[in-house]
């Protein structure tokens, strides 16, 4: 019996979930869909305070999405120094950065056509 493929909107509950469950912090959903040759449908972007915290927050994201729908990441990138980390869901790519790195970038800015949902945290960071 096949699974089921979880909808873009579970997969982005889930992961949004994951980045909760360890305070990351500054989330923003950012649409792509009326974006013309984008590859991806949505972006989720938030920040860690530390490369420790980088790293924690795509462990409880993984661990989130795995355990829920047993999805895994089709792709991650830069882990290894945890300043800029990609979670590349194919549909859903998710962008964990630490603060500075993501001010320099700027991928708001960059994809400025998007969208923009900043999403609210359940605590106070």
């Amino acid at each position: 019996m096949q699974k089921t493929k979880a909808s873009a909107d579970e997969l982005i509950a889930l992961i949004l979930h994951g980045i909760e469950e360890v305070k990351g912090v500054d989330i923003n959903l950012l649409d792509l869909r009326e974006i013309e040759n984008t590859v991806c449908d949505y972006f989720i972007i938030c920040n860690g305070t530390s490369n420790t915290h980088v790293n924690a927050i795509v462990s409880s994201i993984q661990k989130t999405v795995s355990k829920s729908i047993q999805d895994k990441p089709w792709h991650i990138e830069g882990s290894e120094n945890a300043e800029w980390v990609l979670m590349d869901y194919v549909n859903v790519v998710v962008h964990v950065f630490q603060k500075h790195i993501r001010e320099f970038y700027d991928i708001e800015g960059l994809w400025g056509d998007a969208k923009v949902t900043m999403v609210e945290s359940s605590y106070n960071s």
